[in-house]
This record gives C-alpha cells, sequence and structure tokens, in this order.
C-alpha cells in the first residue's frame, strides 16, 4: 500500500479546510452541490468525448494504483534470470522449457517460450519490444485521461462561475438570491482549480509513475532474456541487470 498517495491528500485537503476555518470561515460554505455538479459533471463529460470507452474505463481502473501499486519484484526476476542462465549454459536452452508453464504472466511467457524456441538474439528483442511499446502505450493514454481532467477542470469551474454570475445578475431585484448565486460562482472556481491541482494532476502522474516501473520491467526481463540468448555469463547478466534497480 502507498500510504504517501493517502497522506498528500489528507494533508493537501486539511490545508484548505484548516485555512479557511482559520480565516473565520465556515465549512459548509465551500459544500456547494450545484457548483461541484458542474465541475465534475462537465469534467466528465469532456473525458469522455476525448476518449474511446476502453481507454477511459482502463484509466478508471488504473486510479487504485495510486494507493495500491502493482507489484513489481525486481530482484525476483533477477534472481530467477540468473538462475534460467545457469540452467542454460549447462544443459541447453530446451531445459528452460519446462518453466514457462510456471509462468503466470503471457509476456513473461511468450519471452521464454521464444528463447526455448531458439529466436535470434536480436530477433528476441525485436519481437518483445514491440509488445513492450504497444502496452506502454496503452497504459499511459489510460493515465493520462486524469491529466486531461485536470486541464479541463479549472476551465469548467470559470464556466460555473460565470454561470452563478449570471444567476446573479439575473436576480438584482431580490437579494435574497444573490448570496447563492455568488456563493456558486467562487466556490465553482475553487472546485475547479483545487480539484485539478489537488486530484487529477497528481494522480496521473502517480499512475504514469508505476506505468515507468511497469515497462523498465519488462525492458529487464528482455535483456535477461537476450543475455541468456547470448550465452553471456550469469554473473555478468546480473550485474547489468542490477543497472535497472534505483
Amino acid at each position: 500500500m502507498d500510504l504517501i498517495s493517502v497522506l498528500g491528500l489528507v494533508v493537501g485537503l486539511s490545508a484548505i479546510v484548516g485555512g479557511q476555518i482559520l480565516e473565520g470561515g465556515h465549512i459548509g460554505s465551500l459544500m456547494q452541490p450545484t457548483a461541484f455538479l458542474i465541475v465534475i459533471g462537465g469534467t466528465l463529460g469532456a473525458v469522455l468525448l476525448q476518449s474511446p470507452l476502453r481507454i477511459f474505463l482502463g484509466g478508471v481502473r488504473m486510479v487504485r494504483w495510486a494507493v495500491f501499486p502493482p507489484p513489481v519484484n525486481v530482484q525476483e526476476l533477477i534472481d530467477q534470470l540468473a538462475q534460467w542462465s545457469h540452467i542454460a549454459r549447462k544443459e541447453g536452452l530446451l531445459a528452460l522449457e519446462a518453466q514457462t508453464d510456471l509462468l503466470v504472466d503471457p509476456f513473461l511467457r511468450k519471452g521464454l517460450q521464444l528463447l526455448v524456441d531458439g529466436a535470434e538474439p536480436e530477433r528476441l528483442r525485436e519481437v518483445l519490444e514491440v509488445e513492450i511499446s504497444s502496452y506502454e502505450a496503452e497504459l499511459k493514454n489510460a493515465a493520462k485521461i486524469w491529466e486531461s481532467a485536470g486541464g479541463y477542470s479549472p476551465t469548467i469551474g470559470i464556466l460555473g462561475a460565470v454561470m452563478g454570475l449570471i444567476h446573479v445578475m439575473e436576480n438584482l431585484s431580490d437579494p435574497s438570491k444573490l448570496g447563492a448565486g455568488i456563493a456558486v460562482a467562487f466556490v465553482a472556481t475553487i472546485y475547479g482549480v483545487g480539484i485539478a491541482n489537488l486530484i487529477f494532476l497528481p494522480l496521473s502522474k502517480k499512475l504514469l509513475a508505476n506505468v515507468s516501473r511497469l515497462v523498465a520491467f519488462r525492458e529487464m526481463y528482455v535483456d535477461g532474456l537476450v543475455g541468456i540468448a547470448n550465452g553471456d555469463n550469469p554473473r555478468l547478466i546480473e550485474s547489468r541487470l542490477l543497472g535497472y534497480v534505483v
């Protein structure tokens, strides 16, 4: 669990609410359902318009990565590749065929199967890197829907502010309605800018960081397989792969 994500959100919201209280304001004045509906609904509509459904749903499913990032055990992979290298040098590549059934990840299984089938090292790298590129592009496009939401949200907030001011101007003759209209106007702007900079944009950055980890993991795997195919010394392979560890 990535507790720093939860901590960051709590600290950010607490700072805003705390500042409101210190200034003598009331928390209730920030609770405007109309402003929230305008900002969230308008932002959602804009993101849906720009994104294919598959990419949008992928981005929604990725939200959990902000708190529960996908597990990536780099050291385990290095040890596994070193072990495969020892087996290949002693018994040949065909001895690794039994290992393919133990792999759950289709990409890992495909890579090892290509190695066992005797694919040339450069051809092996070429085939797997094409798949990595496609995988990376799809994940990045899904993560970037939140970056797009962070771009649309402040503008929708301004739109909500303008709508609130229009409502105020229409009711100048009725002072009892002026306060509500002005509140919606300003709170909509707060929602638009606040949600963009406290949630949408940081969320996008966190998801993209997780995507980079997953891609680096796959690239390291390919590097290890190519080393085995070239007949490199297991210690050399292990030392090279440790360069991926930050």
